[in-house]
């Protein structure tokens, strides 16, 4: 019969109390129960628990699987002895969680009693039981610092590939820049380019006007064109040019200003620019043909519909 000291003992040896508490019912005694708990050390309580209602309702006594064999006439039983392999039990609670242990089906019983646990036994049993303890929490750890790694090593995989795909988006955009810049500059080219080409129209087309008024004023027929000029259509023939720009000679109170701007830009708009130059702007002059733009419905007009493209010379009043 068990007694209150077992369990104090094992509480003092430093066992959780519940797996003592069940140690010392189910073996009688401080030996058995230091048994058990060895053999139990790496189960948990709900696992003890869980196989304690799952166990079968027979008595140790009609277990098929540890029946013990007869006595001689005579003879107590001190023990129980596996015959599979050769370890005694003081009790039958011991027979069968070694039987499930194990799954050994052999046992009988024995007159040889198993001598009491000394103390110097018990504190090395002791020891013994918490050294694996110790064992089973170092693995425990190696196990728990490897999952963390393979955790870390996870979140750092999902870190790198969410900062490599930020950094391929913002390559790629800086290549898109890029690329735009170099076609608004080859296009800034080819409109200066045309520019220039039809400045240098014009003033070919102004010469050959002015001696076209020059000869007639003398009385004398007109040059005749070039035959290099009539040829030139020719070489150039194609859709007309799309003109962007307007090159304008403003002639002010104070001196003479070259300025370009794109053909939508109105008159009010340019008005409003040399304000902040020349003072108040009331009126653009073209001097040929002689046109004058003034008021909000000339000013409203961009550089194309007021027909000042490609190029025009204008006084500013």
């Amino acid at each position: 019969m068990s007694t209150p000291s077992d369990l104090q003992q094992l509480l003092d040896m430093g066992f959780d109390k519940e797996k003592a508490e069940i140690a010392v019912k189910k073996t009688g005694g401080l030996n058995g129960a230091l048994q058990w708990l060895e053999d139990n050390q790496d189960k948990s309580i709900e696992e003890i628990r869980t196989a304690e209602a799952a166990a079968a309702p027979d008595s140790d006594e009609t277990n098929p699987n540890i029946e013990p064999a007869p006595l001689k006439d005579g003879e107590e039983a001190k023990s129980m002895v596996c015959t599979d392999c050769g370890k005694k039990f003081r009790s039958m609670m011991q027979v069968q969680f070694h039987a499930e242990k194990t799954q050994h089906e052999n046992f009988e019983q024995s007159t040889e009693e198993i001598a009491p646990l000394t103390e110097e036994e018990k504190q090395q049993k002791l020891a013994e039981l918490r050294e694996k303890a110790k064992e089973k929490r170092a693995k425990q750890a190696i196990v728990d610092r490897e999952e963390a790694k393979r955790n870390e090593q996870i979140r750092m995989k999902s870190t790198k590939e969410v900062s490599d795909a930020k950094e391929k988006l913002a390559k790629d955009q800086q290549i898109k820049e890029a690329q735009a810049k170099r076609a608004e500059k080859a296009a800034d080219v080819q409109a200066k380019k045309r520019i220039q080409e039809k400045i240098a129209a014009d003033k070919e087309e102004r010469r050959l006007k002015a001696e076209a008024a020059k000869a007639l004023r003398e009385g004398r027929a007109p040059p005749a064109p070039a035959a290099a000029p009539v040829a030139a259509p020719a070489a150039s023939s194609g859709a007309p040019k799309v003109h962007t720009e307007s090159r304008l000679r403003l002639q002010t109170a104070t001196g003479v200003m070259t300025k370009t701007y794109p053909v939508d830009t109105t008159l009010f708009e340019i008005s409003q620019q040399l304000e902040a130059e020349l003072g108040s702007v009331t009126s653009f002059t073209m001097t040929y043909p002689k046109k004058t733009f003034e008021g909000p419905v000339d000013f409203g007009k961009t550089l194309k519909e007021a027909g000042l493209i490609p190029s025009a010379v204008l006084i500013v009043k």
